[in-house]
């Protein structure tokens, strides 16, 4: 991780018109994301990481302030190569994959677009990027449908990857899965990082869930940014009580579970 951000977010706000009010859905926020880490945007439902997002994506211009990409503003309108160098990843990819295309149709669509490989490559970049993601190549001629819920996830994974994408925004993208598929995504989140130098948003809710994949954590509350800090110290000193609360309500295993995990890990259980 270089001390270079590849994206700042300068007094930014977002104001919505609600009938006849006007809502603050993020609220005077700065922080800077270092290329290469994964900062956890984090803080229950109306607090404003979503609005964020969608800003950095580009789905919402802000109201006032600035977002800085690699040393650029970021336009209101997006050009085709700033698409494909910030992408999402989604809570449910059932509704971000078109149920009427194959996967290797889904994935075929994003190398056209960018123009990665020649024609006659492109079926063979498909079945790398999909063992990639852990997933058996003959899933490529499958429809969405036809796939498990974290299978789903993985080729959403492998689309941001056919674009070569610089920065990847994932909104909530286990909160649909069960724990186990979760732990697996989120293992293959931090080798692919590692592997390409990606650098990721990671929206959330659940602070359990970033605690070892995140760096450092911004925490919201009520469209404003509360705690912004790396992530060992978010848990062993939180700073604000709202921050304390988030992380109360994380799960807690009974010593016997935990004995049990430790065990099995040492075992070299997956």
């Amino acid at each position: 991780m270089t001390s270079e951000p590849i994206l700042s977010v300068i007094d930014v706000t977002k104001r919505f018109t609600v009938g006849q009010r006007v809502v603050t859905a993020v609220d005077g926020v700065s922080f800077d994301v270092a290329e290469g880490e994964c900062l956890a945007v984090v803080g229950e439902s109306g607090s404003g990481k979503s609005t964020i997002a969608n800003m950095i994506l580009g789905l919402y211009p802000p109201s006032e302030g600035s977002l800085i990409f690699r040393g650029r503003d970021l336009p209101e309108r997006r050009t085709l190569e700033l698409r494909r160098q910030i992408q999402l990843v989604q809570q449910n990819p059932l509704s971000s994959l078109n149920p009427r295309r194959s996967i290797a149709a889904s994935l075929r669509l994003a190398l056209d677009v960018h123009g990665y490989g020649a024609p006659a490559e492109r079926p063979g970049i498909i079945e790398d990027l999909l063992a990639e993601v852990g997933l058996d190549p003959h899933l490529a001629r499958r429809s969405p449908a036809g796939l498990s819920g974290g299978q789903r996830q993985r080729v959403a994974i492998a689309r941001a990857l056919a674009c070569r994408s610089d920065l990847i925004v994932l909104d909530e993208p286990t909160s649909a899965l069960d724990v186990i598929v979760q732990a697996r995504v989120l293992r293959l989140l931090e080798e692919l990082r590692r592997a390409h130098g990606l650098t990721y948003i990671f929206i959330t809710h659940d602070l359990s869930v970033v605690r070892n994949v995140a760096d450092r954590v911004a925490v919201f509350q009520r469209g404003k940014l509360i705690e912004f800090a790396a992530t060992a110290r978010i848990f062993e000193d939180p700073g604000t009580e709202y921050t304390r609360s988030l992380i109360s309500a994380i799960p807690v295993v009974s010593e016997e579970e935990a004995a049990l995990r430790d065990s099995l890990a040492r075992a070299g259980v997956p």
